[in-house]
């Protein structure tokens, strides 16, 4: 018997759908929306920037990366939640404190905003709210 497919708890299909779209044209901006996210977090979390050794475009390009992974995975949210778990536990390693996922996803939200411009509507922001929302549970419980 094959396992339930889940999708993104409490998302619609219409929601989904607004992210997947909306993904494209983040990765159309890839660089000038990563540079808005950092710059976004820093500034809401000086301390932040402590966390982050490496080349910030090779670090955005890895968000992206696994923006795009999650959006492609919105149907089949359970399909990529191990590997999300994954990710909080080494991002706890690192340093993360479970309280800077919310600053994480403020300074997400309004990057996606400042990206997308016209696009970004009250549904589509709402969309990515819950995305993000799912992707910071899954990373927590993978830190603890």
């Amino acid at each position: 018997m094959q396992p339930a497919i889940t999708p993104v708890p409490n998302m619609t299909i219409a929601q989904r759908n607004l992210v997947r779209n909306s993904i494209d044209l983040l990765r159309d901006y890839a660089g000038p929306f990563t540079l808005l996210f950092y710059g976004k977090l820093f500034e809401l979390d000086p301390g932040a920037r402590r966390l982050f050794h490496n080349d910030l475009a090779a670090q955005g390009r890895k968000l992206l990366d696994m923006l795009t992974s999650v959006a492609e995975s919105l149907d089949d949210f359970e399909a990529i939640r191990p590997k999300l778990a994954d990710l909080g536990r080494q991002h706890s390693e690192y340093g993360v404190r479970p309280e800077q996922y919310e600053t994480l996803t403020t300074a997400l939200l309004w990057s996606v905003a400042q990206a997308l411009e016209a696009d970004f509507d009250s549904a589509t922001r709402e969309a990515w709210r819950l995305v993000l929302e799912a992707i910071s549970t899954a990373m927590r419980a993978g830190a603890q």
